[in-house]
């Protein structure tokens, strides 16, 4: 016999369900372009360095919806999300076709990353994500993670991102489920959708990070930055800001490593350091972002600081400003890996410069500045001398050449 109750209970809990799923689609919609629309506020006074914004220009909430739900009612009645995103940040950075873009480290809830990216105008706020990952193509011996992509525009014609690729191990003892092994990818593009991958590049080091391609030719030869290591996560006997170059990019070798710039004992360089984007040409020479390590009783802190190098030859470091440029503040101090400020981007816009950089492996920011603070702050800046009674007096000298305009 026909069940009129059953079948009334059948379409009411139909309908009922759907009501939900169109009720809270319409509420993430809702709630994704407030954020993705929001405008961005210069913070003030700032330090007459660089300015920095209010609000994060990329975090795990800016990506697409339908890159985290199933939007089909009928498979995901309840609209739950079904391949989370975890964190977005450390973005490599280029100006193309008028757009600022960036190429950023999306790390899904499976702890897995990939690269993605995300457009804007202004470069500073209304950041979109494009519909598509990147696809980055896989060498023979297959990366099980890609992440912190460095992008140049290199004057042979292409764009090279140059990225870390990991891998597990294979010399690690049984049940060591942690051990890896960090080698520097290499990928060239011409219009950041369609990838060809390169062998990764060859070097003495047992394990490569923070690699960054130089933009010219430098004796007719690829230049690479590099950060020579002896372990995935500890420097070991290596360490410091290397420098070498290769024969060709095909199958780039660098047969030697020579250091840049060094760690150095109590400084905030003294755990690590690497490179961050590739450098910005200026009249007075090459203009570097980096990030420093040290440790301290919470953990491992990670800054970025500058410096500048010689025009002609930009493995020699010509000024080289004491201590930090930027440190984590705020809500920048918390995340997955906290107290952490890295940068792999930055893009130069006529005189103006803007620098991307990622806080606690969680979230992306920007800070502006321009060529010419930045060359000035460079040259002017006192350098380290290294120990406390030095910097008292350098600080002196500060003070009583200010004594004359002090009310």
């Amino acid at each position: 016999m026909f069940d009129r109750g059953a079948k009334f209970t059948f379409i009411y809990e139909e309908i009922m369900t759907t009501n939900v799923f169109t009720k809270r689609l319409q509420q993430l919609t809702d709630h994704h372009n407030r954020l993705i629309n929001r405008p961005n506020e210069r913070l003030q006074p700032g330090n007459g360095i660089f300015d920095r914004y209010r609000y994060p220009i990329l975090t795990a909430e800016h990506t697409p919806l339908f890159w985290r739900y199933d939007l089909n009612p009928a498979s995901n009645p309840f609209l739950m999300e079904r391949q989370g995103i975890n964190a977005v940040f450390n973005p490599g950075a280029i100006e193309f076709n008028n757009k600022i873009c960036l190429v950023t480290r999306v790390e899904g809830a499976d702890r897995k990353s990939f690269f993605a990216v995300a457009q804007s105008d202004n470069g500073i706020d209304n950041f979109r994500f494009w519909d598509d990952p990147v696809e980055m193509p896989e060498t023979d011996d297959p990366d099980v993670n890609v992440y912190d992509i460095r992008l140049v525009r290199h004057e042979d014609g292409w764009i090279y991102g140059v990225f870390c690729t990991e891998r597990k191990d294979p010399s690690a003892p049984k049940g060591d489920t942690s051990s890896a092994v960090a080698q520097a990818g290499i990928a060239r593009t011409h219009d950041l959708v369609k990838w060809e991958r390169l062998p990764d590049l060859v070097t003495p080091s047992p394990q490569q990070r923070n690699v960054v391609l130089h933009p010219e030719f430098v004796d007719g030869k690829y230049a690479f930055y590099t950060r020579p290591q002896d372990g995935f996560i500890e420097t070991g006997g290596g360490g410091g800001i290397g420098w070498g170059m290769a024969d060709n990019i095909e199958s780039a070798v660098l047969d030697k490593e020579m250091i840049v710039d060094s760690k150095a004992y109590h400084t905030i360089k003294e755990a690590k350091n690497g490179l961050g984007p590739a450098p910005i040409k200026t009249d007075d020479g090459w203009l570097q972002l980096a990030h420093g390590v040290r440790n301290n009783a919470a953990g491992l802190r990670y800054v970025l600081y500058m410096f500048m190098t010689d025009l002609k030859e930009p493995w020699r470091v010509i000024h080289a400003p004491a201590g930090l440029l930027m440190g984590p503040q705020d809500e920048e101090r918390v995340g997955d890996v906290s107290n952490v400020l890295f940068s792999n981007g930055w893009v130069q816009r006529g005189n103006k410069v803007f620098i991307y950089y990622a806080s606690s492996d969680t979230r992306c920011h920007v800070a502006t500045s321009t060529v010419d603070q930045l060359v000035d702050y460079c040259k002017n800046t006192p350098s380290d001398p290294m120990r406390s009674a030095l910097c008292v007096k350098q600080r002196r000298a500060l003070i009583d050449n200010n004594k004359p305009f002090i009310d």
